[in-house]
């Protein structure tokens, strides 16, 4: 590698030449950052500005670069120099905008400026220019599990994107549910009249499509590999299994419905007039626009009552405690098969709230009732046989606030969805999987493990054999943080496996996975990160002769890119890892690096801070802040002219899960008065992109407290918080409240 050539430049636009001695910046650079070239532009991110500096890596040889202007989330297209090390030093959000425009306040505001100068001096010079895994895949097919309105969507999608499909369908024909679906929801003005199922049309569209491959009444029996390089074995009925090669999977594994057996008391699985939406449609096909007739006896039917939310929206046992999304608007679609048919058939819609969304919505609602569909607002108690061949149901009026009963023909239960996710295996393996593990050699290891038949990937993953469950069951996907993703790099869940949706919501699903699994192979074939470091070229290295063999990072890493070889030693699936560093953090003996962010290039930040005498009155609060929430939150408080104490060094960090504690210790043990962690939100309801990060940093940092008490340190100097993207008056109010607590309990004693 050619040698290391610094190059510091030093923005003087958007009034940081106005409120810093640019000069003074300019001369840390050089003297105390051992900079090569330093350079002040007007507008750095401006053409000019931009040529200045390419020029000097074309011509000078720069290959270390520190960008000192605005936050590293701003101008990312413009200071984005291939093949050099690169360090953004936040001056604007990080100190002009967080600080009073005062005459006495210049002299702190100055001395920020010029820490963060050498503070990004320190980084670069411990950073690598990172370049591209050389251990990456260029296969571009596209694995497609499930045919239904959502699998067939995203795997038309992908195929008319250019990027040949395998479609695998367990039944023996594409459509799933909505294949035994008579009518369809109306998606265009004035959704008023029925529609056809989608199925027809788009299985055709599949036969005839010359980048779609198709295999019926089969199932995938294994899965390994990793983006750009899956390797599938696909099980067919005869037997028989075919293994092909992909570069990112997509599963729309779809739904159960939720089992009236389950419902007794409302005569689910007793009565026979007593059907759930599927057994509706089933009758509504037999019928094919003529009278619709009841199971039990063939009668036409003159009443049918549909009863919401049944057995969903209930926190009773055994129900679902969640809303199934289109429950109320296929109500409404299967009153209208009766009404279409003959409008003096009486339908009853009893609901608790009403919900019809999407483009339909309420001129759906509105076309039910011009159809003189009734609707109820009411409780369902009970539904019993009424002795005279029809169904009696019990409710309470909730307008009226009475009791009352209705005859029918015919009860509908709206039932509610339950995902078909798989095997939910999430947890670190035990002492007998790890004395086993050595039999074999990472990943052709875990393949031997025995996998149930209901799983649907069979993931070799030392994790489990499908990807993990979030709430309720459905297959891992954020809706906050990571929409499709799974903590299976490249590997995408749509439609109703990922969430409760219906038919419009499916196939708008189906496409945002398509377009993510292209990303993936994409990503995969530059040897780049997927989500959500999309295109970073570094990846996890590791220092074997250092390493202990605890094990810590291969069960800590979310994603499952760490297996172990026959020594145990790690061993890093680069194109699975998503660059968040989680591994850094729990590694003990801080081996385990990346290119360009690592134990040393934060832990170089920290001790290049200037830490005045106590003497001196100046405290200084290192801030580790999550580059996902808790960054862009005092970037934006920033913005907003908020501000916070002069006394903070704020260093984003990939995810609080790699915050070592080294760093925490040596900040402590170099004259840090406080040390403030800012992470996502952790626990069921997590916000944290790379899932259990925040989570574990919280538990790393309460066993903190044994290292502040050693040191004869207060525990109040660290605190770890919870902070959102939307916390913007919060986050700079927990930096503010730590100088007020340090200014109560005074500075650090370790001050020299």
């Amino acid at each position: 590698m050619a040698d290391m050539k610094i190059g510091t430049y030093i923005c003087k636009g958007c009034g940081l030449g106005e409120r810093l001695d640019c000069d003074n910046l300019a001369m840390i650079a050089e003297r105390e950052g051992k900079s090569n070239i330093v350079r002040q532009h007007d507008y750095l991110c401006s053409a000019e500005g931009v040529k200045m500096i390419q020029d000097d890596i074309d011509n000078e040889g720069v290959n270390h670069l520190v960008i000192a202007a605005c936050s590293r989330r701003a101008k990312t297209e413009a200071f984005d120099f291939d093949g050099v090390a690169v360090s953004r030093v936040n001056l604007r959000e990080g100190v002009i905008w967080v600080r009073p425009d005062e005459e006495e306040l210049r002299e702190t505001t100055q001395e920020m400026a010029a820490d963060y100068i050498r503070m990004g001096c320190a980084e670069t010079r411990h950073m690598t220019p990172p370049h591209p895994n050389e251990n990456r895949g260029h296969e571009e097919r596209v694995l497609v599990v499930g045919g239904g309105v959502s699998g067939m969507k995203a795997a038309l999608e992908a195929a008319n994107a250019g990027y040949p499909v395998t479609l695998v369908e367990k039944s023996g024909r594409l459509g799933g549910a909505m294949a035994d679906v008579w009518k369809d929801i109306p998606t265009k003005a004035p959704f008023d009249v029925l529609v056809e199922s989608p199925v027809a049309g788009m299985a055709k569209e599949i036969e005839e499509h010359p980048n779609i491959t198709v295999y019926l009444n089969a199932h995938i029996s294994r899965t390994s590999g990793a983006p750009g390089r899956f390797s599938a074995d696909i099980s067919v009925e005869s037997g028989s299994t075919v293994t092909e090669n992909f570069g990112a999977i997509i599963q729309a594994s779809g739904f159960k419905p939720y089992d009236l057996a389950n419902l007794p008391e409302m005569g689910g699985g007793k009565i026979p007039d007593v059907v759930d939406q599927m057994g509706l449609e089933k009758l509504a096909i037999e019928a094919d626009g003529g009278p619709i007739k009841r199971p039990s006896d063939g009668k036409a039917v003159e009443k049918v009552i549909f009863v919401q939310c049944a057995g969903q929206r209930s926190d009773k046992e055994g129900h679902l405690p969640y809303c199934s999304g289109h429950c109320c608007m296929t109500s409404i679609k299967q009153a209208m098969y009766f009404k279409d048919q003959n409008p003096d058939i009486e339908t009853i819609i009893l609901f608790d709230d009403l919900r019809t969304p999407g483009a339909p919505g309420e001129d759906f609602y509105r076309a039910g009732q011009d159809k003189e569909i009734t609707f109820r607002k009411g409780k369902v108690a009970e539904v019993v046989a009424d002795g005279n061949g029809g169904v009696k149901v019990t409710f309470k009026d909730l307008i009226l606030n009475e009791d009352d009963t209705e005859h029918a023909d015919l009860v509908v239960l709206a039932t509610g969805m339950v995902p078909n996710a798989g095997v939910n295996i999430d947890l670190p393996v035990t002492e007998e999987e790890e004395a086993s593990e050595g039999e074999g050699e990472g990943e052709e290891a875990a393949a031997e493990v025995s996998v149930p038949v209901e799983s649907i990937l069979n993931l070799t993953y030392r994790q489990g054999p499908d990807v993990p469950q979030l709430k309720y069951g459905f297959a891992d996907s954020h809706f906050i943080c990571f929409p499709y993703e799974t903590r299976r790099t490249g590997i995408y869940t749509t439609g109703p496996v990922r969430r409760p949706m219906d038919v419009a919501q499916a196939l708008e699903d189906a496409t945002g996975a398509a377009l993510k699994a292209i990303q993936a192979i994409e990503n995969a074939k530059l040897g780049r990160a997927a989500h959500p470091r999309s295109g970073d070229l570094s990846y996890p290295s590791f220092r074997k002769e250092g390493c202990t063999q605890c094990k810590r990072c291969t069960v800590e890493c979310p994603f499952g890119a760490i297996d172990e070889d026959e020594q145990r030693y790690p061993v890093f699936n680069e194109s699975r890892c998503r660059r968040c560093g989680t591994c850094m953090g729990a590694c003990p003996v801080r081996v385990i690096s990346f290119e360009n962010y690592s134990v040393d290039t934060v832990g170089q930040q920290i001790k290049n801070v200037d830490i005045p005498d106590e003497f001196d009155e100046k405290p200084r609060i290192l801030v580790l802040a999550c580059e996902n929430d808790a960054y862009p939150a005092l970037d934006m408080a920033a913005m907003q002219g908020i501000h916070y104490s002069q006394w903070a060094r704020v260093i984003p960090v990939r995810c609080l899960g790699s915050v070592n504690t080294i760093w925490v210790t040596d900040a402590l043990n170099s004259g840090y008065d406080g040390v403030i962690l800012m992470g996502c939100q952790k626990g069921e309801n997590y916000q944290c992109h790379f899932v259990k990060g925040s989570e574990m940093a919280h538990y790393r940092m309460s066993k903190i407290d044994d290292t502040l008490t050693q040191l004869n340190l207060e525990k109040e100097r660290v605190q770890t918080y919870e902070v959102a993207i939307t916390d913007i008056e919060r986050a700079p109010k927990l930096i503010n409240d730590m100088a007020e607590l340090i200014d109560e309990i005074g500075q650090s004693p370790f001050k020299f």
